[in-house]
Order: structure tokens, then sequence, then C-alpha cells
């Protein structure tokens, strides 16, 4: 049998000790497990995008992952904890439109879970005391934490079109599809041109470009397209229409 596999995606940040509660709740519940963090810096508070940018990422996990997603701003409200199957993963999180660019999948259906029922449910932490736990079970083959079939997961409107993510050069992952033939973006006033690499252009030069997930990235040659434009999660980006 294959080792199970559990993947981790938050906002959480690695500086503070709730990825590592995370990893040993897993570890304390189902020993066998595998854990990957993913990301740990997905936009904070804001599911939806968050939600977009877990769907990039989803194509590069091997099949039947457990997926551990927590970007929960309404922990400890009567928001609903979710569990969503499909075809190819699990996923165990809040109801609250993470997950919700999966929901449109074929073969995906949605649960409400059963806390296993060991330990003290936190008001401000169900990363650790419900979801790990949960997925903890789900990798062991334990459905007993399923209760139910859930008609109308919360959906939520995402946009594409802003940036989702900057990474530690200052690249800016937006949520745009890459368009059949190039295109000028325009982004804090000003308008980028398509390149295919960083060599295709000069030190300090803006361009947008394909990336590694299939996404429109801007970025600034040997630079900060960050720091260049002012930009940052959430600044919208637009095509220029000729």
């Amino acid at each position: 049998m294959a080792q199970p596999v559990i993947t981790l995606f938050t906002d959480f940040g690695i500086t503070d000790p709730y990825v590592g509660q995370m990893h040993a709740r897993i570890m304390a519940d189902a020993p066998q497990a595998r854990v990957i963090d993913l990301h740990h810096y997905a936009p904070a508070f804001n599911p939806g995008q968050a939600g977009l940018l877990l769907e990039a990422l989803l194509p590069y996990l091997a099949p039947r992952m457990v997926v551990v997603g927590v970007v929960d701003p309404g922990v400890g409200t009567s928001r609903e904890a979710l569990v969503v199957e499909t075809p190819e993963h699990w996923f165990v999180g809040p109801d609250n439109g993470l997950f919700a660019p999966l929901l449109e999948r074929q073969g995906v259906r949605c649960y409400r879970m059963h806390a296993p029922g060991q330990g003290v449910l936190s008001a401000s932490f169900h990363g650790r005391d419900l979801f790990a736990p949960v997925a903890a079970a789900l990798s062991r083959g334990d459905r007993m934490v399923l209760d139910g079939l859930v008609d109308q997961p919360v959906r939520v409107e995402s946009r594409r079109e802003e940036v989702l993510y900057v990474d530690h050069y200052g690249n800016l992952m937006t949520g745009l599809p890459v368009p059949a033939e190039g295109g000028r973006l325009r982004i804090e006033g000003r308008t980028v041109d398509f390149a295919r690499t960083f060599g295709e252009v000069g030190p300090g030069e803006l361009f947008w470009y394909r990336n590694s997930l299939d996404r429109v990235e801007i970025a600034a040659r040997e630079g900060s397209a960050a720091k260049r434009l002012g930009a940052g999660t959430g600044t919208p980006v637009s095509w220029v229409s000729d």
C-alpha cells in the first residue's frame, strides 16, 4: 500500500508555531503519513483569492493526496467545515469559498465532517484541532469523519484579474490564464509587454510571461516588479485592448 500523503496549504507563514503544531497533530494521529508543506503564504484572510492560487498548484500533486486548506478568517464562528472529494484528491478545510474553484469539476462530492472526538476544539485554531485530525483519519482510510452530503457549499466570486501572490524576488503572480496570443498588460498605470524568458529583456526591464503554473506573471529581470510598480497582493491587472 502506498504511503499516504497529507499536503498543507495555509496563510499561516512559517515564522509562527502554527504549521509545526499541525505537523505534530498529524503525526500523532497518522504516524504513517508523509506531510508536505505546499504553501503557507496564501492571500491572508481572503479565501476566494487563495482558492485561485490553490487551483493553480493542484496539477502538480500526485494522485489521492489529502489537501488541508486553511485560510479561515471566520474560525470559531458559525461557518461550517467541509470535506471535498474529487476524483484526484480529498480537501479538508472551512466552508468559506476556499474550495470554490473545485466545485464545478466532474465527480465532486462535498461532505460535512465529524470531529474524530479526541482533544479540545479551540475557538481560534481549527487547523490543528479539527482539520488536521480529519485529514489524518482520511489518510488512514477512515470515512467515519464524513457526515452527510452538502448540496450547497459556499461559493465566492473570485477575481482572476489581480495579483494573487508576490514571491521573494518581487515577481507578481496573477490569477489570469495565459492567452493564446501574447497581449499587453496594464498594471498600476504601466503597460507591460510579453517575453517568453527573462533573458529576452534587459536588466531591470518589466515584462510578463507564462509562469510554471501556467498563469500570467509580471517580473523585472534581476529586479523586483513589486517595488518597481508599487504593487502587491490584490493589485488589479487588465489586458490592453488594441
